[in-house]
């Protein structure tokens, strides 16, 4: 799985990034403040957990979000994990926020 075959749908309403896959659905939670964007949860289904998918899923989100020009708080372990260990994506950090 490639992150071209994702399909990233931003659930305003629901204030989640969503990826559907067959019939099931992950999901990053987040909450947005002043041009900033706090990914508070992600939830992946057992039945597409792994880490490749997790990581294309990240990248994805983090994608989209630079194309916003937005900042990210990343306060999920694992996608603050994932930015620590990604440099390319430390730039969407805000000023003082530190991995």
């Amino acid at each position: 799985m490639t992150i071209d075959d994702l399909t990233l749908v931003n659930n305003e309403f629901l204030r989640q990034f969503e990826v559907k896959i067959e019939d099931s659905l992950a999901r990053i939670e987040y909450s947005e403040q002043e041009r900033k964007i706090f990914l508070t949860k992600l939830h992946i289904p057992k039945e597409i957990q792994n880490k490749q998918f997790e990581e294309a899923f990240i990248v994805k989100v983090l994608e989209f979000i630079s194309e916003k020009n937005l900042r990210i708080v990343p306060t999920s372990p694992k996608i603050a994990r994932f930015v620590r260990s990604n440099r390319r994506y430390k730039q969407l950090l805000p000023v003082g926020i530190k991995l």
